[in-house]
């Protein structure tokens, strides 16, 4: 569902709660515990509560509130999980794991995140979040995010007339066919250009 504020914009979801033990042991083997420096990272609890917190809204880094640190130190850290595969081995471990495990408690922020990642990752992320079927990390509406893999399967479809028969076709009939084309354009590519309400708080 998504709710929309007085600027036509959707207003962020509810912000999510805290982590809890089990769930923030269950995501600790899959972050990056220590600086590029080398140094150890003192509270990752606390940064990715603030990751979920912004992954959550539709708002710049720079919305984070004071308890959770500065902004720059928690979007820093976000691309380098983003850069080394963390929404991805999450994404696919979800596919997995039991229904009652503490990751798939938070899946719904873990989806949010991997919205905002997917500016990063590019299209091999979005082919992988399409491949896994787990819409609600696209970075936006289904119908309107690029599509890698539909290509494959147009494959199977009713190839487009020979040319004999282009030839002989009204303009109607071109206009249409044409017009089934751009459709199909659409459909592979997506939205050139979307909002960043739409993109992070579609629904």
């Amino acid at each position: 569902m998504t709710y929309i504020c007085e600027k036509c914009h959707p207003s962020p979801m509810p912000h999510p709660t805290p982590l809890t033990d089990l769930q923030f042991h269950a995501l600790l083997p899959y972050l990056l515990p220590r600086s590029p420096a080398g140094r150890q990272i003192g509270d990752l609890r606390t940064r990715m509560d603030a990751i979920f917190h912004v992954a959550s809204g539709t708002g710049p880094w720079c919305d984070l509130p004071e308890r959770f640190g500065r902004p720059d130190t928690v979007s820093r850290y976000f691309r380098r999980l983003t850069r080394a595969g963390l929404w991805e081995k999450l994404l696919t471990a979800l596919q997995d794991l039991n229904p009652t495990h503490p990751l798939q408690q938070i899946a719904p922020n873990i989806f949010r995140a991997c919205r905002r990642a997917a500016r990063i990752l590019g299209l091999r992320f979005i082919a992988l979040v399409r491949r896994l079927r787990l819409p609600a990390a696209l970075p936006g509406p289904p119908d309107k995010v690029a599509d890698p893999a539909f290509s494959d399967r147009l494959r199977a479809r009713p190839p487009l007339p020979a040319l004999q028969t282009l030839l002989a076709a009204t303009r109607r009939d071109i206009t249409e066919i044409l017009r089934g084309v751009r459709r199909l354009h659409r459909r592979a590519a997506g939205l050139a250009r979307m909002s960043r309400a739409l993109r992070l708080g579609w629904s």
